[in-house]
């Protein structure tokens, strides 16, 4: 790891519909006594109604906590609050950024890939989605937010788990792999999720998504659906038809392939993402170049795109290449034929 991603702060974005149970989560950032100093960035303070026994001093803005926690408004522009934050004494562990329930996460998570300022000091670590269980359904016939949500999301925390039935919890699970297999699941009540399965992460990092978990990739197969925590939840998985499944206008097309050729490669995945850009939420893939022995992993926001070599493939490892878009009406048969045309002869 280079100097400058270990003096870098990692951002967690937190996206979720009011109710899903962002307050809590939050909430419990700024009280637990984790041992952690975290600067947690809302939109609305108010909203979060923290207990003023926990505030040690504010200067209008940020709100120090007397566990070492600071919780700061954003009232426009984000940039400009990390910058003010990164000047504090004592930095930070990690800094969370909550969007509002309606908010697209994108543009948020775009700041912290595109301004270079803000670059240097932080890097994204996850984009984490709460989920409420029972009311997802409803949220994603009226909303399209609800699902960018989830199709965005590194990690989502599918939360009010114990106001469902098994049956209705498979349903929904089912929906949120099929908006977005690459996504880790916990099922959560009350916003009970270990803090560390949320912050630092290192899921938007790919490369080290990847190293933590080599199947990051891989598309789930439902029916050893193991969750993280090693418990097996098979006594009451229930498969969830795709026919249960609400119309889903987000999907994903896995695709893959033997070695590229980078002269015919990278031009088509540029041109991609220039053409169809708007309508990919996310891409992420490990590409094997021909004539290259390192692992090149590539991911991307809407038209932004970045890649960089892994590590070098180990013996007897297969050189392939996998890519997954994740987005809404995406031509499947042309992406897979025009990705396989890139392979090298």
């Amino acid at each position: 790891m280079s100097d400058a991603q270990t003096t870098q702060i990692p951002v967690t974005v937190l996206t979720g519909y009011l109710g899903a149970g962002k307050t809590t989560l939050l909430n419990r950032i700024l009280s637990e006594n984790h041992g952690k100093r975290y600067a947690v960035i809302v939109n609305e303070f108010g909203e979060i109604g923290i207990d003023n026994e926990l505030i040690v001093e504010s200067d209008e803005e940020i709100y120090e906590m007397n566990n070492g926690c600071v919780c700061c408004t954003v009232r426009g522009d984000l940039i400009r609050v990390v910058e003010g934050l990164m000047r504090r004494p004592g930095r930070f562990d990690a800094i969370v950024v909550e969007t509002t329930g309606l908010a697209d996460p994108v543009p948020v998570a775009q700041t912290f890939f595109m301004d270079d300022d803000v670059r240097s000091k932080t890097r994204l670590d996850a984009v984490v989605a709460l989920v409420d269980a029972k009311h997802l359904p409803l949220r994603l016939k009226d909303s399209r937010e609800a699902e960018d949500q989830i199709a965005f999301a590194d990690v989502v925390v599918l939360n009010k788990t114990d106001l469902v039935t098994p049956e209705e919890l498979a349903k929904v699970e089912a929906t949120i792999r099929a908006i977005n297999p690459a996504a880790r699941i916990h099922r959560t009540t009350r916003a009970g999720v270990a803090l560390s399965e949320v912050l630092d992460r290192g899921a938007f990092d790919l490369a080290r998504a990847l190293e933590n978990d080599p199947h990051f990739l891989e598309a789930h197969d439902d029916h050893d659906h193991h969750d993280h925590d090693g418990h097996d939840h098979d006594d009451h998985h229930h498969h969830a038809h795709p026919s249960d499944i609400h119309d889903v206008t987000v999907q994903s097309v896995s695709l893959r392939g033997g070695e590229m050729d980078p002269k015919k490669f990278f031009p088509w995945i540029e041109k991609v993402t220039q053409m169809e850009g708007p309508n990919i939420l996310r891409l992420k893939g490990i590409i094997a170049l021909k004539g290259d022995d390192e692992r090149y992993v590539i991911q991307g926001v809407h038209m932004i795109i970045e890649g960089d070599h892994q590590r070098a493939w180990k013996d007897g490892e297969k050189h392939e290449s996998r890519l997954v878009f994740i987005g809404r009406e995406l031509d499947a048969d042309r992406l897979k034929k025009s990705f396989e045309a890139c392979q090298a002869a």
